[in-house]
């Protein structure tokens, strides 16, 4: 037996891109037969919803009331539902799992780590770091920056993204040996194509987001669910962008050409 999980999806309670509120969000994936949903809300670095200049705790009880939202509207109808939140950095950004509300609200400085304290701290709680959809184009987007060093895996395909994004991620993916997740990024279920939804799959039951980490770190039995021929794209037809390694140290950020294209070579 297998369990299906959408793992990257928004509020707009948490985000302000977001359309559906949280209980919205979970009477959707209920009815499309997931066995449950993470709210990735996006974070400080992010499209947040939130204002800047309220108290810390204000920030995260505000930050939470999707996932909350959620949760309740969950437990009425059987289905899991967890928490998590998507930071941003320079246009690259990470799926975090693991730690809860509680961890949010003894860590205020969170919204300032670096990337690599960001992945040695949720790591420290027992959680997971993904980079979501690292190939993704975007008029606001100049370049690709991945961040192989500051995650776990990588988000292979999302619903945002064109397939030749997607497309992109295998071939990285497959060129560095890296675990792989699927997300539908959906931030308006009104709108969102139950064909082209995508999630996860596992053989056991998650009792929470520690779980999710903890297969994600030990590279378990985790099936990104993609529909069929997303993948299958022209090497000559697919836009493409510069990409580069992100490296972080005491003198500053760094961007190294990784001088491969993932798709055409």
């Amino acid at each position: 037996m297998s369990y299906l999980y959408e793992t990257h999806m928004h509020t707009c309670q948490g985000s302000a891109c977001g359309v559906s509120t949280g209980a919205e969000q979970a009477r959707f994936y209920k009815e499309q037969g997931y066995t449950g949903i993470f709210v990735t809300d996006h974070f400080t670095g992010g499209n947040t919803a939130v204002p800047r200049d309220l108290p810390w705790r204000e920030r995260v009880e505000w930050f939470c009331s999707g996932y909350e939202d959620a949760l309740i509207e969950g437990q009425k109808i059987g289905l899991d539902v967890f928490f998590g939140w998507e930071q941003n950095y320079e246009g690259d950004e990470y799926l975090i799992y693991g730690p809860d509300k509680a961890w949010l609200l003894a860590h205020p400085d969170v919204e300032h780590y670096s990337r690599a304290r960001q992945l040695e701290e949720v790591h420290r709680a027992g959680g997971a770091v993904i980079q979501a959809h690292p190939f993704r184009h975007r008029d606001y987007i100049k370049y690709i920056l991945l961040g192989l060093k500051y995650c776990d895996g990588i988000e292979v395909a999302n619903t945002g993204n064109t397939a030749d994004c997607d497309a992109y991620a295998l071939r990285y993916a497959r060129a560095y040996d890296l675990l792989t997740t699927a997300g539908s990024d959906n931030h308006n279920n009104a709108k969102a194509n139950p064909a082209m939804l995508m999630g996860v799959e596992t053989q056991e039951r998650l009792g929470g987001p520690l779980d999710f980490a903890r297969l994600i770190r030990a590279r378990g039995a985790i099936r990104p669910v993609v529909p069929e021929g997303r993948f299958d794209v022209d090497p000559a037809e697919a836009p493409s962008l510069a990409s580069y390694w992100i490296d972080e140290d005491d003198r500053g950020l760094h961007r190294v050409p990784t001088r491969r294209d993932f798709l055409r070579e």
